[in-house]
């Protein structure tokens, strides 16, 4: 960031040309300090001095605060304005061959023009600048002298309820960079109006390059601190919500590559002022077809004030064809003097490592970590939302006999390994829609969604029983493992939970271990 060295204002002024001079005091005032009553509280490390003289000379008492202090001694009789008058400055934008009004004064009564008067084309008033390079200014006595020759002029300014001006260059460098002037002053006094802005043209470029210096030290450094703050992010820009223009602080090459832009300098890239251009163009080449749409409502500048009101932050998660996930957010930065939304932060980050780490950790909450298959949590969820559906089905409940048998004579490990085979035989001899779960020690359970018919039933525990008869577990040395079995349907008519079906198929589990050895028992309610 720049910085400046002590520098101090001072204006003096004839107290007749009051009316005319304090605007332009006021508007120095304003711009060049935070507080207009205090001008120590200051944005650009100088104070401001106003005073008044009845002297035609810069008078004596005239405060010195350092070696670089600007006097402005406005000096002569009374500039009278009239009741219609209106100040402007006009500033020149050479890219876009316009000119925009950036400042503006007018009487009291008089509506104002600034909004109205923003990226005019400059052909339309080609000639003042013809008039400009000749070191002239534009004098039009009456506007209605130009009707025919300027016709284009004529009605931008008619349009305005203009009937003459005086208009003067700013110049810089000796390059024109735009003008400012005085429309429907007094036709008795154009050539002191005019002299009087020749003297102020000097305190305006002089004002306009300390803005703009200041302008883009705080751009620069804003633009600095935001490219510190996107380490964090794979793509950041600054967007203006108001008028789509925008900075790309960091972006990923492939990007860059698609778009065909350079860089201007390290961590900025300066494209057209066309953000939701741009983004949509982005998203249509880079996110995967299903979520586009999602993507493009996410990303649309029109709504994103109303989106980010009373919020610090809107995020929203994509799949990047080229990164994975990505989590993109708005981020407000500032308002206008209006209250509105003036501009914000649009960062994408890669959350592929942090996706796959919740996939994770949801996976490792609803799996049994000794056998892989849901746990008692998980999978009543899930069988409670097939109940809640009213999706008919049967429920089994799997028991292993003598368990306790096996973990004394073979050991705790090889119980261990009694359970898993068993949990894997149950994956193996069911669908995918089915549903398997270990309720807890050596208990399993099974939802059979869809199926209602006993024969059917009766052919799944056949070979349920056949499977598990198959399991070979070494250190037992041939010996079988045995299961009881209890099942109930569910015919998908009432509402029923999850425990009151389990009850039922638990009463017919009680009567399968009495006979004990891959018995299976369905549930009658009229038992």
């Amino acid at each position: 960031m720049n910085h400046f060295s002590p520098l101090s204002i001072q204006f003096v002024w004839h107290p007749d040309d009051s009316q005319a001079v304090v605007p332009i005091v006021n508007y120095c005032k304003k711009n060049l300090s935070r507080n207009q009553d205090n001008p120590f509280l200051r944005s650009l490390d100088f104070p401001i001095f106003c005073f008044t003289s009845k002297t035609e000379s810069v008078p004596s008492p005239i405060n010195i605060m350092s070696e670089k202090t600007l006097v402005f001694v406005f000096v002569g009789t009374s500039i009278v304005i009239s009741e219609e008058w209106k100040k402007y400055i006009f500033e020149d934008c050479d890219e876009k061959h316009v000119t925009k009004n950036t400042y503006e004064w007018c009487a009291d009564g008089i509506v104002p023009e600034i909004h109205e008067l923003q990226n005019v084309d400059m052909d339309i008033i080609g000639w003042w600048y013809q008039v400009f390079d000749k070191d002239r200014n534009v004098i039009i006595t009456d506007i209605e002298q130009i009707k025919d020759e300027r016709r284009e002029s004529y009605n931008l300014l008619k349009a305005q309820n203009v009937k003459n001006l005086v208009v003067c260059p700013i110049r810089y460098k000796d390059e024109i960079k735009g003008f400012f002037g005085v429309d429907n002053p007094p036709e008795s006094d154009t050539l002191g109006l005019t002299t009087f802005l020749d003297m102020i043209g000097t305190l305006l470029i002089s004002l306009l390059k300390l803005r703009n210096s200041f302008t883009k030290s705080n751009k620069e450094a804003m633009l600095s601190s935001y490219s510190s703050l996107s380490s964090i992010y794979i793509s950041m820009a600054l967007v203006n919500v108001q008028t789509h223009r925008y900075h790309i602080v960091k972006t990923l090459d492939e990007v860059v590559h698609f778009l065909g832009v350079k860089p201007q300098s390290e961590g900025e890239y300066r494209i057209d002022e066309d953000f939701p251009g741009l983004i949509n163009s982005v998203m249509n080449e880079f996110c995967t077809k299903a979520q586009r749409k999602e993507t493009l409502d996410f990303v649309d500048i029109s709504t994103v004030e109303d989106r980010l009101r009373g919020k610090n932050t809107i995020v929203h998660e994509f799949i990047g064809k080229v990164s994975g996930w990505c989590r993109e957010r708005f981020i407000p930065v500032d308002y206008d003097a209006d209250g509105r939304l003036w501009h914000v932060l649009y960062c994408v980050e890669n959350i592929d490592e942090e996706k796959r780490r919740e996939d994770r950790l949801m996976y490792l909450a609803q799996i049994d970590l000794m056998t892989g298959i849901r746990n008692r949590g998980s999978g009543e969820n899930k069988i409670t939302e097939y109940l809640v559906r009213k999706q008919c089905g049967l429920l089994c409940l799997l028991d292993c006999d003598k368990f306790k048998s096996i973990n004394d004579t073979y050991g705790h490990a090889v119980g261990d390994k009694v359970i898993i085979a068993i949990a894997d035989t149950l994956r193996k001899s069911c669908r995918d829609d089915d549903v398997v779960l270990r309720l807890g020690g050596d208990e399993f359970a099974v939802f059979i969604p869809g199926m209602l018919d006993k024969e059917r039933a009766e052919a799944f525990f056949d070979r349920l029983f056949s499977n598990i008869e198959h399991i070979d577990i070494a250190e037992m040395n041939g010996k079988n493992i045995l299961l009881s079995l209890g099942a109930c349907f569910y015919d998908g008519m009432d509402c029923i939970t999850f425990d009151q079906l389990y009850r039922r198929a638990d009463i017919a589990m009680y009567d399968s271990k009495k006979k004990q050895g891959y018995s299976a028992t369905i549930y009658d309610a009229k038992q």
